[in-house]
């Protein structure tokens, strides 16, 4: 899964992405599913989540988007409302595909590459 910031706008720091991970996981958690893989970069985060059949992608995303955003922008306000965002955190939009053919190897080392930001000073 990939999901965007509001207007790709570069807010995701090092800390938040960190947070991110752990408030993502903690509701994969919550739906039964195992995110094996997480990174991001300033604008996104890509996710690889194994979940069970009976979850609806789609609720399942819904859940992750609504609850990170919720918490990331509680936490980091300051942050997040140097953007103007219009009181959305993640694009509306994202991206999901299904991984049964491809080796869990080849994608987690796709996820590894991706280039996370600087810690903020």
């Amino acid at each position: 899964m990939v999901f965007v910031t509001k207007y790709r706008h570069g807010v995701l720091d090092a800390a938040m992405l960190d947070r991110c991970r752990k408030i993502m996981t903690d509701v994969c958690a919550d739906f039964g599913a195992a995110m094996t893989e997480f990174n991001g970069e300033d604008d996104h985060v890509h996710l690889l989540v194994e979940y069970p059949p009976k979850t609806a992608v789609s609720t399942l995303v819904n859940s992750l988007k609504s609850v990170s955003a919720r918490r990331l922008r509680s936490e980091y306000t300051d942050r997040v409302n140097r953007y103007s965002m219009h009181g959305h955190f993640w694009s509306p939009s994202y991206f999901a595909a299904s991984a049964s053919g491809a080796p869990l190897a080849s994608l987690r080392e796709y996820i590894d590459r991706q280039q996370q930001p600087a810690a903020t000073r």
